[in-house]
């Protein structure tokens, strides 16, 4: 066959190196076929541009392919390239890089490394991905002929401690990589790499948008008995996101989204980007039209997979968005990352970390069009999203003003349309510099709480918030469009404030307040348990009582939701306002006046104080003594 066979001896720190390599980075033994074809699709890439760049190379590109071919006699799975091809010293290079000096340096960092997908970081960044044949083979032979040359060179090694490398004539230009299976071990990870449906499953998941067709024989036994041999291509090379957006049609981008979501209802929006420079990549991504049932469950995976180099590298991407968009859909192609590049070094490359800014823009942006542009679609949209987005708002601080934009929530201004912020703007009275809004568990709750008296009665809009999410993005954010968001269950609320200059309604406004002096300072005494002041009320029109927070103060129902994730808080005291034109609370203040001491003026305020937090849908502290001391007063009135 030819020269000489020169073996040579590994060094034994790289001894060390090949074991890590077979026994200790891939925790998935599939990935050895991923590799070996990557480097395929490389080699077809070379030959293509320097055919095209060098005109002097006489080469055949009419059919450039990876082949796969199974010899279940002799145990060997080959996967073949016409591509470029090596020369010896590309081999000592490129495949023998294991076999260099100087990967003390590698080794040590691989010791270093906290874990088995740190140190998988590592093996791609050194290009030694090669080896992970190894994992299932007792021994690999490699036959190359580089482009352009006569003589071609054959490297065998068995991983152990020594490699067989021999100039050989009579090759073809290109690569096979030729793999002597170890046995079948399913406890071992060791599947039966000779067989048709486990080659094509792991081509299917890894490989399957690969530019060039990957192929293998394949037998059939007909309805004769007779058996029929073809050559199948196994991949479908269809990367939707390398072609430019105007040779694709809506139909093949829909076909496209229901293979990676599984899902059979066409997207709502599809984005398809490319970017160049630096740092080059392809993204196509899609807006589901439907929320997942699993959206909000804690195990919920992300939509987006990355490939790299039409590689299938991983799904559920958290480095490419952000949590409050996991229902965005699609793939991401990076050109400059490693094959083996982990989640941990995903979360603190800085390219990546560009890469999700700018998905995220474009997701919002795409978003923000179709509010624009089909209202009607919007409203759906946000009918699935509208939750999940307003998460955003808390964690995504660089894109807050955008989120505000795309608020759509309920109000009294109308009660079958949502409305934006935006439009809320637009309608604010003349001297108004809030935005006023309310939180609950639901529409009719809102709407019939006694905070929302004053504002109904002088025609003032309030956003209705029902989502557990409101409670908190409505602390973190102080304002939109300069105008500051104000809870009307919290801080002073006094729509009809006198003007400094009216000095009969400030006079009266002070007697109001000296005539209930007394009441007050009594019931926040007798109420000081659960309460903290007790004060009048200007938005209260015809319920008798209240209960508000300071301008700073948790909502109780944050502070529920906060608990039942285990956190303790300590016990908020909030206000109760009265109504001073309620009958009700001028009586009592004449009850109060006449005769202070009267016990039954205790269970009274109490009473007034239960029926304040049944109003806005809190928990008694007693149910039972509420219930008891109603009965009472109830059975005293008859």
């Amino acid at each position: 066959m030819g020269n000489t066979v020169e073996t040579l001896e590994f060094q034994a720190e790289t001894r060390q190196l090949l074991r890590l390599v077979i026994h200790s980075i891939y925790s998935n033994k599939d990935i050895f076929l991923r590799e070996l074809i990557s480097n395929a699709s490389d080699a077809l890439d070379k030959l293509r541009l320097e055919s095209l760049t060098d005109s002097g190379l006489q080469v055949d590109t009419s059919d450039l392919h990876i082949a796969l071919e199974v010899d279940k006699e002799a145990r060997t799975l080959t996967i073949r390239d016409n591509g470029i091809g090596m020369s010896r010293d590309d081999i000592v290079d490129l495949i023998g890089t294991i076999a260099k000096s100087g990967t003390a340096g590698l080794l040590n960092k691989l010791k270093e490394a906290k874990d088995a997908a740190a140190a998988q970081s590592l093996i791609g960044q050194f290009g030694v991905g090669f080896y992970s044949a190894f994992m299932v083979a007792d021994k690999v032979t490699l036959r190359t002929r580089r482009a352009g040359t006569d003589s071609g060179t054959r490297w065998e090694s068995e991983g152990q401690g020594t490699y067989d490398i021999q100039d050989v004539d009579g090759l073809p230009t290109g690569t096979s990589v030729t793999l002597h299976l170890k046995p079948v071990d399913s406890e071992d990870g060791l599947a039966d790499y000779l067989s048709e449906w486990k080659i094509r499953q792991i081509v299917k998941q890894y490989s399957d948008f690969i530019r060039w067709p990957i192929r293998m024989a394949t037998e059939r036994t007909d309805a004769d008995g007779g058996t029929t041999h073809t050559v199948e291509t196994l991949n479908s090379m269809k990367a939707l996101w390398a072609r430019p957006r105007s040779e694709v049609t809506e139909d093949e981008y829909h076909e496209f989204y229901r293979q990676i979501s599984h899902d059979w209802l066409d997207p709502a929006a599809t984005i398809h980007m490319r970017a160049e420079g630096t740092f080059e990549y392809e993204a196509l991504l899609f807006i589901p039209s439907q929320a997942p049932f699993d959206l909000f469950s804690r195990d919920t995976r992300r939509g987006v997979q990355l490939y790299v180099k039409r590689v299938f590298i991983m799904d559920d991407c958290e480095a490419l968005m952000p949590d409050y968009l996991r229902f965005v859909k699609g793939v991401v192609d990076a050109h400059d990352l490693s094959l083996n590049i982990s989640r941990e070094i995903l979360q603190h490359d800085r390219q990546i970390q560009g890469v999700r800014r700018r998905l995220v823009k474009k997701v919002l942006g795409a978003i923000k069009d179709m509010q624009g542009k089909d209202a009607e679609r919007y409203a759906e949209l946000w009918a699935q999203f509208g939750r999940v987005l307003k998460e955003g708002l808390i964690e995504d601080t660089d894109n807050t003003d955008t989120l505000l934009e795309l608020i759509s929530a309920a109000s009294t201004h109308d009660a079958q349309r949502t409305t934006t912020l935006r439009e809320y703007v637009g309608r604010m009275k003349d001297g108004q510099d809030a935005i006023y809004y309310l939180t609950g568990e639901s529409r009719a709750m809102v709407e019939n709480s006694p905070h929302m008296e004053a504002f109904a009665a002088k025609g003032y809009e309030v956003l209705i918030l029902t989502d557990p999410v409101d409670e908190v993005w409505t602390d973190r954010v102080p304002a939109f469009d300069g105008h500051r968001l104000q809870s009307i269950a919290k801080g002073q609320v006094d729509l009809d404030e006198p003007a400094d200059d009216d000095q009969q309604a400030n006079a009266d406004k002070a007697r109001h307040e000296q005539d209930f002096a007394g009441l007050l300072a009594w019931l926040t005494t007798t109420l000081s348990e659960h309460v903290k002041q007790v004060r009048l009320s200007s938005r209260l029109t015809t319920s008798a009582a209240c209960i508000v927070g300071d301008a700073d103060d948790m909502t109780p129902t944050l502070e529920k939701m906060y608990r039942a994730m285990g956190q303790e808080l300590p016990s908020v005291k909030r206000i109760l306002e009265l109504n001073p034109d309620h009958r009700l609370v001028t009586a009592l203040r004449t009850a109060h006046q006449a005769d202070p001491d009267d016990p039954a003026l205790a269970e009274i305020a109490e009473l007034v104080h239960g029926s304040a937090l049944l109003a806005e849908g809190g928990d008694l502290p007693d149910p039972a003594r509420f219930t008891r001391l109603l009965a009472d007063r109830l059975s005293r009135g008859l």
